[in-house]
């Protein structure tokens, strides 16, 4: 879980970012929820796709959670926060209210005391019940507006801000990512134990998942590609089939492990028996691919100069066409995020990214494979975080 001074320092950064004369901010995303106090609603409860949200008060930088009796007692882990408006949604008893309308209630109970106070809502993520609410009597800098040049007022785009301090990650959000690291290279290690003609990709993901999930010790998500890539559909991926792995087969195993928000992303292709000499062919060029992006990691660095430096090798021997997607991309929170890989971005590498490097390899008659690592970006170049055998055997 992510730390109470970690959520604080974030909070306080937050603080700084946004103009002064701001005294309160409502936080929607229930990413950013997370992000800055910890709270998020367990996805395996009952209560999965409910949310809270957060209000944060420039006065001693309080934070509040607020949100229905039943989201609130769902969560993953503790909030930290200072105070908890929570509203009955249901009780045993009674007849349940549209959850969404409790959810409102509680930021009626907080709304009189915001009066006359200029604020910010997360207009992106913020339900438009919720902010009738607080519109009236309120100066608003969530959306900018002109009217024939006669009214207007202060644009902050919160969403947009807050992105962007997720980018570089603090010591807590590392040591959680690295906890999904761990799980997910369990996994990978099992898919080498298990894989072989008959296994359907199905019971692949069902062997990973557990394995993952014990690597972990607590309950959490496992999703990606668990396909195969065959020589006549070089390119398949998402959840698993009823498929039969069989000779000549590559297995892409490219999953995130999911614990409290945050996760893992990385990639591992897996011959089903013995590779052909073209797809270790493919295979050299991959991991080509990831040295050369490898030894441009570094803060200050123009994605792009990444993107190009991994296509270089198959450049180099003619097989420019068989890369077809981005290099790699930002992680955390979100999958993907910025930065990105890719030729035309405007992204620079900073110190605090956490990103993958993902070179790949498809065409019709060898197969398909890809291989990614989890990369901290520092001033000087980078930490690896995963460490998972990659080899097609």
């Amino acid at each position: 879980m992510l730390t109470e001074e970690g959520c604080k320092k974030r909070r306080s950064l937050l603080w700084s970012q946004v103009p002064d004369h701001l005294e309160w901010l409502l936080i929607a995303d229930p990413r950013h929820v997370q992000y800055l106090s910890n709270f998020m609603v367990q996805p395996l409860s009952f209560s999965l796709g409910e949310r809270c949200l957060l209000l944060l008060e420039r006065d001693g930088e309080k934070a509040t959670l607020l949100g229905d009796n039943f989201s609130i007692r769902s969560a993953s882990a503790q909030a930290f926060v200072d105070e908890e408006v929570v509203e009955g949604w249901y009780d045993h008893k009674h007849s349940v209210i549209n959850r969404d309308h409790a959810l409102f209630n509680a930021v009626k109970t907080v709304a009189e005391r915001l009066l006359g106070k200029p604020g910010s809502v997360e207009a992106e993520w913020l339900p438009v019940g919720a902010w009738e609410i607080l519109a009236a009597g309120h100066e608003s800098h969530s959306v900018s507006k002109e009217d024939g040049g006669k009214h207007k007022t202060t644009s902050l785009d919160l969403g947009t801000t807050i992105r962007s301090l997720r980018r570089s990650k603090h010591a807590d959000e590392i040591e959680l990512m690295k906890v999904c690291m761990k799980a997910g290279a369990a996994g990978q290690k099992r898919a080498r134990e298990v894989i072989g003609e008959g296994v359907t990709e199905f019971e692949m993901y069902r062997q990973v998942q557990e394995a993952a999930l014990a690597a972990a010790g607590r309950p959490g998500l496992v999703y990606g590609d668990f396909r195969a890539c065959t020589t006549k559909n070089p390119k398949q991926g998402g959840l698993p089939t009823d498929y039969k792995l069989q000779s000549g087969d590559l297995f892409v195993l490219d999953y995130s492990v999911v614990l409290c928000g945050y996760r893992s992303d990385f990639t591992n292709t897996l011959a089903v028996t013995i590779p052909t000499d073209e797809q270790s062919k493919f295979f050299e060029l991959c991991s080509a691919g990831m040295k050369a992006g490898e030894e441009m990691l570094k803060a200050g660095v123009k994605c792009a100069d990444v993107y190009k430096a991994v296509k270089q090798p198959y450049l180099d021997a003619g097989k420019g066409d068989i890369f077809t997607h981005h290099a790699g991309h930002g992680l955390g929170l979100g999958h993907p995020e910025a930065p990105i890989l890719v030729p035309e971005s405007t992204d620079t590498l900073q110190a605090g990214d956490v990103v993958t490097l993902e070179p790949g390899a498809y065409e019709e008659g060898v197969g398909g494979m890809r291989i990614e690592h989890n990369y901290l970006i520092t001033e000087t170049g980078y930490e690896r975080l995963s460490d998972h055998e990659i080899s097609l055997t």
